[in-house]
């Protein structure tokens, strides 16, 4: 009997939620041993087509056929096994486990009916061997910052003996040496006939790993090609319906007065290891700064202190030349900051709220009518808010649950927009953003920095810093190791600047 030429197949599947139609008779089919992405704007439907795929969500009509046969997948369960995994692009850890206990969760190696912790420890410190990452297998999954949670996320697939693999945006918390890590496992799940569905915003990297490209446009299924047939300008043509357009680069504008200045920030982690060493740079009105660096390099720990989310950290912030050492955390939001965090699902939203009621939960005092919240008042301010930022979504009043990441990202600027600052702090703020998306961001930057308000942008993305930064504050190993202007900045000179060697002849200096 011939082998079917596809392991797995959507056939004319749709999708509908109340008020949206999600996919509209997509059908989808993946062929063993290749990289198929999957391409899309934010609320293209990519993440639905995968989770229907792993069980998570049915089609309300279509089927879907393994191995040439129909089957119906009623949960994870039931695609795990068959031999279908997935790797969510939120990440789906219980943080009170440690990473073994997450790695084999529901799946626990036991012997006689008791869980064989040995055994786990050593299998999970084999798979992430596997992944060059010395993760300890015993610690605790909420201690390990964002990029090792994702790893730990990767070694729980690869935990599996899957014939699917579908990713959903693997690398967006990665370094470039762990993403080159990562597609050596894909090359070699590749040659065991492993089926893999990619999904990544970073079009080069989708480009280089994958073997063909599917791209959905508002539910539906609107072009596949070979991947090398095709070019980026060709995917993002086939995204937004739109011809693709270069990227533009900031404007040179004279600023305004010092808005923001860090004095001499230093953090040491519990074990005394400094994560921030002696940061000191100004913002000043209608400025965008850039922070670039990789991994550890102390991006996210400098805007926690500004924030005043470590009160331990030393040295001063200065707003308008008002000293905030000493204020918490909302405190400083009164006195005219806010952030949008590089982890939105743990820092930025409450799942099991309406997408209003995220949007406007740092600005509720500005509503209250006598004593008591006006409704009314909520939601136009959230719909404003909402048409301004273009975010896509059924109703103000649904789950933010049932938005796509992209749109949940544009929900937390809304709710930081809504406190009305005068800095914008923002960490990795297009993370796991389709390219449309990612352009309406930097535009909203950019209109944010000729009102007059302060900008901080954090980025481990080149293209990014470079297309939105009038300056840009390079870090390494915690300390700023150079302060160059937008025209200085080239690719060369930032990749330099960030490098560990830099960190290090900063420490001998």
């Amino acid at each position: 009997m011939k082998e079917p030429e596809f392991i797995i197949e959507a056939r004319n599947v749709s999708r509908q939620y109340p008020g949206t139609l999600a996919l509209d008779g997509v059908s989808f089919a993946l062929r063993p041993g290749t990289v198929t992405a999957l391409i899309g704007e934010n609320g293209a439907g990519k993440s639905t087509l995968v989770r229907i795929l792993a069980g998570i969500e049915r089609p309300t009509s279509g089927s879907l056929v393994l191995d040439g046969e129909t089957m119906t997948l009623n949960s994870v369960r039931d695609a795990d096994v068959r031999g279908i995994g997935i790797i969510h692009q939120e990440l789906n850890l219980c943080p009170n486990l440690s990473v073994a206990e997450n790695i084999f969760l529901a799946r626990e190696i036991t012997v006689r009916g008791v869980v064989d912790k040995r055994r786990q420890l050593q299998q999970a410190r084999e798979l992430l061997a596997r992944l060059e990452h010395p993760i300890d297998p015993s610690a605790l999954a909420g201690d390990l910052p964002l990029g090792q949670q994702q790893i730990v996320e990767i070694a729980k697939a690869l935990s599996r003996n899957v014939r699917v693999l579908m990713m959903d945006e693997p690398t967006s918390a990665l370094s470039a040496s762990e993403i080159a890590i990562l597609f050596r496992i894909i090359g070699d799940l590749k040659s065991r006939g492993v089926a893999i569905v990619y999904i990544s915003h970073r079009l080069e990297e989708l480009l280089e790993i994958a073997d063909s490209v599917s791209v959905l446009r508002d539910g539906r299924m609107v072009a596949e090609a070979a991947a090398c047939e095709v070019d980026t300008n060709w995917i993002v043509e086939k995204m937004t319906g739109r011809p693709a357009g270069q990227a533009q680069a900031p404007e040179a504008r004279d600023t305004g007065n010092q808005i923001l200045r860090l004095d001499s920030l230093s953090l040491n982690a519990a074990g005394g290891r400094p994560l921030l060493r002696g940061v000191s740079f100004d913002v000043r009105a209608g400025e965008v700064v850039g922070i670039y660096g990789l991994m550890g390099a102390g991006r996210t720990e400098l805007l926690e202190c500004i924030m005043g989310l470590h009160p331990e950290a030393a040295g001063s912030v200065y707003l308008e030349s008002r000293p905030l050492d000493g204020m918490d955390t909302p405190g400083r939001i009164a006195a005219g900051l806010a952030m949008v965090p590089e982890d939105r699902q743990a820092s930025g939203i409450i799942q099991s709220m309406t997408v209003r009621a995220n949007m406007t939960l740092s600005s509720l005092g500005r509503y209250v009518r006598t004593a008591w919240l006006s409704l009314a008042a909520e939601d136009r301010a959230a719909s404003a808010m909402s048409t301004e930022l273009r975010i896509k979504c059924p109703g103000l009043r649904y789950s933010i649950a049932s938005l796509s990441g992209g749109n949940q990202q544009k929900v937390v600027m809304a709710k930081c927009l809504l406190t009305n600052p005068r800095v914008l702090l923002l960490d990795e703020p297009t993370r796991g953003v389709d390219v449309g998306a990612k352009r309406e961001i930097h535009a909203i930057v950019r209109r944010l920095a000729a009102s007059g308000m302060g900008v901080i942008l954090a980025s481990s993305e080149l293209d990014e810093i470079r297309a939105t930064a009038g300056r840009i504050v390079v870090m390494s190993r915690g300390a700023v190791t150079a302060i160059l202007p937008a025209a200085e900045a080239t690719a060369e000179a930032l990749v330099v600047a960030a490098s560990p060697s830099a960190g290090e002849r900063r420490d001998a200096a």
